[in-house]
């Protein structure tokens, strides 16, 4: 037991992490919902989910050199208080107006892009400190991830029952306030990241140098390309193709929320295998071909099959892939990413993959419109298939080769030209 103290920091983290992750997850089933009793506008649902993310992406980018002068663990601090008093005011006022709730979310989203790339780049210190291998820490940290999107998106629907939506609401400002808490008693100052002692660089001159370290890591650009699609895919696919296709084929709404829950379930149960195997896998080829198999099988059967149970094993099947593709990607961002640049870089990771979201979206909705809905979800599945498969042409040398003979190439700094 020895050991303990020294894995209280990773646990703390971990726990930290999960905890406002539970409370944002309950948010988001439960600030629509304000708005759509309060506005009755579908349309003020999409403006809210607007005013989060596209703050959170220009701050995942723009904030950072800001988060590396303040210091990660003040910013992570600083976040979790922010977001604290944002979800706050909207939970506590009775009569709150949509103009109020578009604020609060902007300053929450703005403040959690820099807060959550923050959290992610403190995993590897705690990991050193703690002794368990990053790949492991990165697959335990999606499996909390994913563990609280399976339970808190459900318990936000029981808490609008029980309490309304604002009480919900108030679930995801505790959240925080817990998260900011176990930061400041049991993340200890001596967590960040070790850095040479140098003058603080010039603001733009620091976002220069994350965008420079990324644009030269031609390992990294393919697996963020990867990313990219498969977000953009996926989104069509949860927002767009698998309503209609229950609205369509099922006739039900209540076989949504079975299929995204199917998703989920397998993503936590990939990770329990994933966190076991992590090193000991083949990182690239792992990487390319479960993400593959996380989206395009799901696409196939919902445009050749009107069969639930079929559809619900196949979806639990490509969750069980997911499992694995975030876990690498971090590992392997760690370990090819200088510390000092690591906030910047994974900004920028975060808002080009997260930027195929609204793009995914407005494609699904406008080829929906234009050719109905199976011959779009069958060139989705081509289009995920490609983008996942062809990079592995040019990688090929690295994916054959085990984990633990290779590890140099994937951790050591970017490829040369």
């Amino acid at each position: 037991m020895s050991d303990s103290p020294s894995r209280l920091g990773l646990v703390a983290l971990l726990t930290a992490s999960t905890v406002s992750s539970m409370g944002s997850r309950v948010s988001v089933v439960a600030i629509p919902w304000l708005v759509l009793v309060t506005t009755g506008s579908p349309a003020d649902m999409g403006l809210v989910v607007g005013a989060t993310m596209i703050p959170y992406l220009a701050a995942s980018v723009f904030g950072t050199p800001l988060a590396d002068r303040l210091g990660l663990r003040a910013t992570a601090i600083t976040a979790d208080t922010v977001s604290t008093i944002t979800t706050a005011v909207i939970a506590a006022s009775p009569r709150i107006g949509l103009p109020t709730i578009l604020a609060m979310v902007a300053i929450s989203g703005m403040i959690r892009g820099v807060g959550d790339r923050t959290k992610h780049v403190l995993l590897r210190p705690a990991a050193e400190t703690a002794g368990v291998p990053i790949a492991r820490v990165t697959a335990i940290y999606d499996g909390l991830d994913n563990g609280a999107t399976l339970v808190g998106m459900p318990v936000g629907g029981l808490l609008i029952f029980w309490f309304g939506a604002q009480g919900a609401v108030w679930v995801d400002s505790v959240s925080y306030a817990a998260s900011a808490l176990i930061f400041a008693t049991l993340v200890t100052a001596g967590s960040e990241p070790k850095q040479e002692s140098k003058p603080a660089e010039p603001y733009l001159r620091a976002l220069r140098a994350g965008a420079r370290q990324l644009g030269s890591d031609r390992l990294l650009l393919s697996m963020l390309a990867m990313v990219f699609f498969a977000n953009m895919v996926n989104q069509a696919t949860t927002t767009v193709f698998i309503p209609l296709w229950v609205s369509d084929v099922l006739h039900s709404p209540a076989a949504l929320g079975t299929i995204l829950g199917a998703f989920a379930a397998g993503a936590v149960v990939g990770n329990l295998v994933f966190t076991a195997l992590a090193v000991k896998l083949t990182r690239y080829v792992v990487f390319a071909v479960c993400l593959a198999i996380s989206g395009a099988p799901r696409l196939f059967v919902l445009g050749s099959s009107h069969n639930l149970g079929v559809v619900l094993a196949v979806t639990f099947l490509c969750g069980l892939a997911m499992s694995a593709v975030n876990p690498i990607l971090g590992a392997t961002l760690y370990g090819r990413v200088p510390s000092d640049l690591q906030t910047r870089v994974f900004g920028l990771v975060a808002a080009v993959a997260y930027a195929g979201f609204p793009v995914g979206g407005l494609l699904a909705g406008w080829s929906v419109s234009g050719f109905g809905l199976t011959a779009p979800i069958l060139v989705g599945g081509v289009v995920y298939l490609a983008a996942t498969l062809l990079p592995l042409l040019r990688y090929r040398g690295m994916s054959l080769v085990p984990a633990e003979v290779r590890e140099e190439e994937m951790t050591e700094g970017p490829a040369k030209p």
